[in-house]
């Protein structure tokens, strides 16, 4: 598959890319599965929205803002006891994900927010005139409206997880920012380090393209 490569290094390369796809995967999902409710609350709250609520807003932006502010390499290694409470074990791919869905919880939490806060105005008004409930509103208008802007989010931050992923292999995370510095760096093998970045370009590439044909489909429905 790739001569420049020994079996053994080309088995380990796909060992390592799958555990990056399964870092990615999972953390995104479990950033999306929090992020959504997350922004909503945050939307609903803020002033003019649905259900203005300072004492509720103020906070979870705070804390929004404070865990995105943390660089992600210092997050790992901050949140190592929580890590282990939740993964058992503060090394290896499992337990990536943790600091990894932390991280992007926050992140789309903000993509998310903005997104919904792009609805024009007056179709959520239109629907307050017609006597819609704050729950429908949500669930049949805002997040309908939204949709293009928020897959846009989920792949800006899809994007940012391969990155992040990279970096989860510097401290035992596994993937391929793992074997790019076990091999590539510590074992001055530049092949490896050429493939590992080939092989992330590619990741992000196609993770992008498949987002904006996506937000196209949507935004021309």
């Amino acid at each position: 598959m790739l001569p420049w490569l020994s079996p053994m290094l080309q088995e380990l390369l796909l060992e390592a890319a799958w555990q990056t796809l399964f870092m990615v995967g999972a953390a995104a999902s479990i950033a999306v599965l929090l992020g959504l409710p997350l922004a909503l609350l945050l939307q609903l709250t803020a002033p003019g929205g649905l259900a203005p609520n300072r004492a509720v807003n103020r906070p979870l932006g705070l804390l929004v803002n404070a865990v995105r502010s943390v660089p992600f390499i210092i997050l790992m290694v901050a949140i190592v006891p929580f890590t282990r409470l939740v993964a058992g074990t503060s090394i290896g791919t499992g337990a990536a994900v943790v600091p990894l869905a932390l991280a992007a919880t926050a992140f789309i939490a903000r993509l998310f927010e903005n997104a919904l806060r792009e609805v024009d105005p007056g179709v959520v008004e239109a629907a307050r005139a017609m006597g819609a409930t704050r729950l429908q509103i949500v669930a049949k208008v805002l997040v309908p409206e939204a949709l293009p802007g928020l897959l846009a989010a989920v792949t800006v931050t899809l994007v940012s997880l391969v990155g992040y992923s990279a970096m989860a292999g510097a401290v035992g995370g596994g993937g391929l920012g793992d074997l790019g510095i076990r091999f590539g760096y510590q074992r001055f093998m530049p092949e490896v380090m050429a493939t590992v970045v080939l092989i992330l370009i590619l990741f992000v590439q196609g993770l992008q393209s498949l987002g904006d044909w996506l937000v196209r489909r949507l935004s021309r429905r």
